[in-house]
């Protein structure tokens, strides 16, 4: 059980954690959320391992952990960023990327949790509601809520992937 666990772990720890920044923002609080993930995903292991997309099963549980917290009050009241923010990695255009980070962060939990998951995960409408556990119109109605939302944030077209 734990060769093929630490083996997963090893191999997507830096996509988890790239997802779990899209989804708060923060680089210290996506290490927690993927932290907390793993931790529910070793102890759910057995069945993990046996599941047809491992990778799925993998983000839904840090999608669900994400929203999990969001439920709280707790990541409000304790705020464990420094002043000295990680850096951007170059980019083409690091100010159209630290803009969309910012507007991402203002969306509501599940509006940018589905955003990641379509525009960033690539998941089509079907995968993304098995991920929230929702409905495929409710993917699609959040989808639209959040890419609106964006473009009054930015001010300009976002260019979208898919309907």
């Amino acid at each position: 059980m734990n060769a093929g666990f630490t083996e997963y772990v090893t191999t997507r720890a830096a996509w988890l954690r790239k997802v779990a920044y899209l989804l708060c923002g923060d680089w210290h609080r996506a290490d927690d959320l993927v932290q907390s993930a793993i931790t529910r995903l070793y102890a759910n292991w057995p069945r993990a391992s046996r599941a047809d997309n491992l990778d799925g099963y993998a983000r839904r549980t840090l999608v669900n952990t994400f929203l999990a917290e969001q439920r709280t009050s707790w990541w409000r009241r304790v705020d464990l960023r420094q002043n000295d923010q990680d850096p951007p990695a170059p980019g083409t255009d690091v100010e159209q990327a630290l803009d969309l980070r910012a507007a991402l962060e203002r969306l509501p939990a599940r509006q940018r949790a589905t955003v990641v998951l379509r525009y960033f995960g690539d998941l089509p409408v079907a995968e993304t509601a098995r991920a929230l556990g929702c409905s495929e119109g409710t993917v699609k109605s959040q989808t639209a809520k959040a890419v609106d939302a964006l473009r009054e944030l930015l001010r300009e077209p976002i260019r979208e992937g898919r309907a």
